[in-house]
């Protein structure tokens, strides 16, 4: 089944998505393609791993990682379907990475790998999305990169796990119909969907509607406004949003956004020599 969050009448209601319907819990039918949809589960914390997938870790040049790596996305960042991803004025490299998001579905702690997808609930799409003219600012953490609001779109629905094979998904990213990412769960991923629960589990208590975001395959890119990026995995849906300019300008406190060569490096996939070259070189450019 396909479980969907919409605002109704003002309010924020659940139902099922059925072909082109969402059929609410009180029987109501709308047209799918009419729903102002929402995120569809309310987790108390967002997991983001950094590198699982072996074509993105070739193109950055990379060395097998031992162990996953991974941080935190604050929930002020999750957003929906067909929801506004927005720019911030002065910033050149807003990076799409489309990712297939696990969402836990019982409280588990210190679970092993064997027994982890048991405590899946469902699956659903996700676009990590990052603006990397804050990487100087951050030390690592991704708060002004990825924790930006409504840098989290989930959806648009969450599928029931027994309805999903999580290793044989082809996960797909388009920007403006041309497809950008390709991404083969059974082939690529570095760590599994359930040695990544297994290891996060030993310190932190997962509960129900925690989310994992699990990766992304080579070719995440900067975009421009007016693109539609589109995120889709067969079975699971596909998940739509356009880029628009903040609407405000940013407040001069703190550092401002800036070009280095590590935002050139990873919004562009460039070796660090390369970047420091084209930091030398460069004009700017509106992506």
């Amino acid at each position: 089944m396909k479980h969907v969050r919409v605002l109704y009448h003002g309010k924020a209601v659940s139902g099922r998505l059925e072909d082109s319907a969402i059929i609410l819990d009180d029987g109501t039918t709308l047209a799918e393609e009419q729903a102002n949809y929402l995120h569809p589960v309310e987790p108390s914390k967002i997991i983001a791993v950094h590198l699982n997938y072996r074509s993105r870790l070739q193109e950055l040049g990379r060395n097998l990682p031992q162990f996953p790596s991974a941080f935190l996305k604050p929930l002020n960042s999750l957003s929906a379907h067909r929801a506004p991803v927005a720019r911030p004025r002065g910033c050149e490299f807003l990076n799409y990475e489309g990712e297939i998001a696990v969402v836990i579905g019982k409280r588990c702690s210190g679970v092993s790998i064997e027994s982890a997808l048991d405590f899946v609930g469902g699956y659903t799409l996700a676009n990590d999305w990052g603006v990397h003219d804050f990487r100087h600012l951050d030390a690592g953490s991704m708060m002004r990169v990825k924790g930006q609001d409504g840098f989290c779109p989930l959806g648009p629905a969450l599928v029931d796990a027994q309805d999903i094979d999580p290793y044989n998904l082809v996960l797909r990213t388009y920007v403006n119909g041309e497809m950008v990412q390709e991404g083969h769960t059974k082939e690529e991923l570095l760590f599994s969907f359930a040695y990544l629960i297994a290891d996060f589990s030993r310190m932190l208590t997962l509960e129900p509607g925690d989310v994992i975001l699990t990766g992304t395959p080579a070719n995440s890119r900067p975009v421009k406004i007016g693109d539609v990026v589109a995120v889709e995995v067969e079975g699971i849906g596909r998940l739509e949003n356009t880029v628009v300019e903040l609407e405000r300008d940013l407040e001069e406190v703190g550092g401002p956004p800036k070009v280095t060569a590590d935002a050139l490096s990873i919004a562009l996939a460039l070796s660090p020599e390369q970047a420091r070259q084209d930091l030398e070189t460069r004009e700017p450019r509106t992506y």
